[in-house]
């Protein structure tokens, strides 16, 4: 089911305007057309288009689960059958889940788009694997908020190479029943430093959350770009209460079900988890002050796409006002988009504070850490690194 009706669900609530189709974000069924998966072929670099010209036989999309439906679950639910209709170009689409099994999927074959979270944005870029972007091409693009089309994590030396899709943020969600009044957290600090049980969201990029909670001269200005000391004093952080009363999730509905059903105290969570919860009736809250974390997952373009003329033209299609608000009300994440906050899917935006100018300057968006912290300094430690002590924590 969609991640609004499985989600209200786990709560003990049925929503307005919930579906019972779909799937969760980061926990979709597996959807693939293409029952190989096999990508066209690689053909060399083209440059960088001043204009799109007619649209190729086929174009080979690799999207994180959920991020792009053709009806396979639900034939309601279908943003690919429109754009071949429209463009006349046939969509190969594989789906991947997050972490290992994308960058698997990826180094097998090549595609001529990507969905993208940060991590693997940032490494597209740095090996020249994703093409600068001719944003004037994107139809739609405008309508995206200036803070997501110049977020660092997609630009690079002035040229665009990413076009956000859905975004989030991190809140402190806890079981207020836990606590008296006074005492309730006040900062991503608790998830470290208060007995549990607690569950972090289960990716290396946590380190980040750890690392907003440092203090003193080890607090770092972009919690993304650490040097080694701080990276250690983050990641001790992390592992000081380590153990039975920590856990992790990937799947939005773990941390919808632990506090539903008592078992979680706090969470590093979502805005639009936290709202389910709350329409259920839930005694959970959020910690809504100070900085936390985002990140925003993006359309990549291939520097060697076999078909740069259809992959312009699904960007496109993906982040128009109609897709967006589905896209958002099927995965729980926040549109790009803004022009998608209108019926079902208000709630979402509405729990992420789409439209609140403000937030974007408390809320850190992640890119790939990199050695040369950003700006050259070469400083810092890299994904690789990040990537290493996290399965050291999460084993």
């Amino acid at each position: 089911m969609a991640l609004a009706a499985a989600a209200a669900a786990a709560a003990g609530l049925t929503p307005a305007g919930a579906t019972t189709t779909g799937a969760t974000a980061g926990a979709s069924a597996r959807v693939d057309p293409s029952p190989s998966g096999t990508p066209a072929a690689t053909p060399s670099a083209s440059p960088t288009p001043t204009a799109l010209g007619r649209s190729e036989a086929e174009v080979s999309v690799l999207a994180l689960r959920g991020h792009a439906e053709y009806g396979g679950v639900d034939p309601l639910v279908n943003w690919v059958s429109d754009f071949e209709r429209k463009t006349g170009c046939r969509v190969r689409l594989t789906s991947a889940d997050r972490g290992e099994d994308l960058d698997k999927k990826l180094a097998a074959g090549s595609f001529d788009v990507i969905s993208a979270p940060p991590e693997v944005a940032g490494r597209l870029i740095a090996e020249r694997k994703a093409a600068p972007l001719t944003t004037s091409l994107i139809p739609h693009y405008r309508d995206l908020p200036g803070f997501l089309r110049e977020l660092p994590g997609l630009t690079s030396q002035g040229r665009v190479y990413g076009v956000p899709y859905l975004w989030a943020y991190h809140q402190v969600a806890y079981d207020r029943t836990r606590y008296r009044r006074g005492e309730e957290p006040r900062n991503a600090g608790a998830l470290f430093r208060e007995p549990g049980p607690v569950m972090l969201h289960d990716n290396p990029l946590t380190i980040a959350d750890a690392a907003l909670a440092l203090t003193g001269d080890l607090r770092p200005d972009d919690p993304f770009h650490l040097t080694p000391a701080q990276l250690d004093a983050a990641v001790a952080l992390l592992s000081g209460r380590a153990g039975e009363d920590r856990s992790y999730w990937r799947d939005s509905l773990d941390v919808i079900a632990g506090f539903a059903t008592g078992d979680l105290g706090l969470a590093q969570a979502l805005p639009y988890q936290v709202d389910v919860l709350a329409r259920a009736g839930k005694p959970v809250r959020a910690v809504t002050k100070g900085r936390t974390t985002g990140w925003a997952d993006a359309w990549v373009i291939s520097a060697n796409a076999a078909a740069p003329n259809c992959a312009y033209r699904w960007v496109g299609h993906m982040i128009s006002r109609d897709v967006q608000r589905d896209v958002a009300a099927w995965t729980g994440l926040a549109p790009a988009n803004p022009k998608a906050c209108t019926g079902r899917t208000r709630r979402v935006c509405d729990a992420y504070r789409v439209t609140d100018r403000g937030l974007a300057d408390r809320v850190a968006f992640a890119v790939r850490p990199a050695k040369d912290c950003g700006d050259g300094r070469a400083e810092c430690t890299d994904y690789t690194e990040w990537d290493r002590r996290w399965r050291e924590i999460v084993r």
